[in-house]
């Protein structure tokens, strides 16, 4: 079913559309639309307005989201294996409890998107800005992380072990528990090098600039 550039905000849908069929959305405005536990799979939103929109515990497994989005998205829940979000607005969206398994985030706009609690093996995000999200106890291992902001965003417990992060920024993420073993960190901003940041370091493979700017902030220089 192909919804094109209709109102449908504010509206139930999560019992009323057909089982069995891939619906595309394009254009539509889904401004605080109730989509709870609705059958979503492989399901299209081309360019849609997703203010507040209700997406909890739905079947979103293959969908893929493209351009649009909007403040406080609820995925509380749903099953997103395979989906993809490409140049999409989810500041303050919320995911915990959702299977993210094998999705993918690509040039998306997440300011203080909360993945803490989310289930599943890990998902890949690029080109996103992740400044004051969550994303306590996740896991990004062996990923390769290319062009993210984590300024002030919840590290604790991230596990990115053997991960690259290239062209990334930790610049004020809270470290706590969080995994860098093994990780290449030489393409990333670290931010100011103290000593419980360091702490989360160990382990880590950094750049002569980097190990530069530590000892230098201890008074160390190296000639």
């Amino acid at each position: 079913m192909n919804f094109d550039g209709e109102d449908l905000s504010h509206k139930a849908l999560g019992d009323r559309l057909p089982q069995g069929e891939t619906h595309v959305f394009r254009e539509c405005d889904l401004t605080e639309t109730d989509l709870w536990g609705a059958s979503l799979a492989g399901a299209r939103f081309e360019s849609c307005v997703l203010e507040q929109t209700d997406f909890r515990k739905a079947d979103l497994d293959g969908a893929v989201f493209k351009g649009g989005g909007g403040m406080g998205i609820r995925f509380s829940d749903a099953d997103l294996i395979d989906a993809s979000f490409t140049d999409v607005d989810l500041s303050s969206a919320r995911f915990g409890g959702a299977l993210l398994t094998d999705v993918s985030f690509t040039g998306c706009r997440m300011i203080g998107a909360s993945l803490t609690g989310s289930r599943g093996t890990g998902f890949k995000v690029a080109r996103s800005n992740l400044t004051l999200a969550n994303l306590g106890g996740c896991s990004l291992r062996g990923e390769v992380i290319e062009g993210v902001r984590f300024d002030d965003a919840d590290l604790s417990g991230c596990d990115f072990t053997q991960a690259t992060l290239s062209d990334c920024r930790l610049i004020g993420a809270r470290l706590l528990l969080t995994k860098f073993q093994q990780a290449d960190l030489r393409g990333a901003d670290l931010g100011q090098p103290d000593d419980d940041r360091l702490r989360a370091f160990a382990g880590a493979v950094i750049n002569q600039t980097q190990a530069n700017a530590i000892l230098a902030a201890r008074g160390i220089t190296v000639l």
